[in-house]
């Protein structure tokens, strides 16, 4: 199972995860010639995806739905809120599958979890994804508002997350955005800081976790290398050992192959003792 975040940020998020022969996007907040792109410098054929999953209906998560849709041939999941909500990216000859949140559903060899996050959206989740004959699960969750009991609950367990850690609360403060969008973000429906990120990771640790992956950072009011401490020291100091990346705005981040870290991960461990 291979994992490659393809950008994240106020201008685009998109997730691509790979196994047995099936490649399914996390949203699709890219255009589609940028989406091409980017698939094509992660060493994937845009034709061979399976499924393209839309996790709200903001610009930045779906905004190239609809043209990939028609473009490759593949199938655009969504609930029915969303889908509304998104239906000018849509011409009709698209095939549009509504989903419904905490209903698992499967692409290929891959098993799609949804759950519901608190975001200023129509209709927002998060996913986790799992291969079942590996058994690795990959959480993503980029505008989680604030970590819910069920947010926690449902992002238990993941070898890898793909995590917002969207600003540092002083630099929100500080920064060019007027009073209200501050607010908005500093809010339980906003985006979570570094500091809330790191409190969140540390929290879903666990002996197999092996990949974090922070998203979704503010221009403005974050920095990566401040993101990546923040949370690199929380998960430092919980034991965590594993890879821990900023994903950027511009380019994907490296192909995260979750089997090999795993077993890296494992014979490491091993030493240990």
């Amino acid at each position: 199972m291979k994992v490659t975040v393809l950008g994240s940020g106020s201008e685009g998020n998109s997730t691509l995860i790979e196994a047995d022969g099936t490649g399914i996007l996390v949203d699709a907040g890219f255009s589609g010639r940028d989406t091409e792109q980017r698939l094509r410098s992660a060493d994937f054929d845009p034709t061979r995806l399976s499924g393209i999953v839309i996790t709200h209906d903001h610009g930045d998560h779906a905004r190239g739905a609809g043209i990939l849709a028609r473009r490759f041939g593949v199938p655009v999941y969504l609930t029915k809120r969303t889908a509304a909500a998104c239906s000018a990216l849509f011409t009709g000859t698209e095939r549009v599958h509504e989903y419904a949140s905490s209903r698992p559903f499967r692409i290929g060899a891959l098993s799609v979890h949804p759950f519901l996050t608190v975001h200023d959206a129509a209709d927002p989740v998060a996913v986790t994804v799992t291969h079942d004959e590996s058994g690795c699960k990959v959480g993503i969750a980029t505008d989680l508002g604030r970590p819910t009991t069920a947010v926690r609950a449902a992002l238990a367990g993941c070898h890898a997350l793909v995590l917002e850690a969207n600003h540092d609360d002083a630099l929100l403060w500080r920064g060019p955005y007027p009073w209200s969008v501050k607010q908005r973000i500093a809010s339980s429906h906003g985006h979570l800081s570094n500091r809330a990120s790191a409190s969140l990771a540390r929290e879903l640790m666990h002996p197999d976790l092996v990949a974090v992956a922070l998203a979704h950072l503010s221009t403005h009011c974050n920095d990566a290398g401040l993101a990546r401490a923040v949370v690199g020291r929380a998960l430092d100091r919980a034991g965590f050992r594993g890879w821990v990346e900023v994903a950027p705005q511009a380019i994907p981040t490296e192909t995260i192959d979750l089997i090999t870290l795993r077993r890296r991960h494992a014979a490491e461990q091993l030493t240990l003792l």
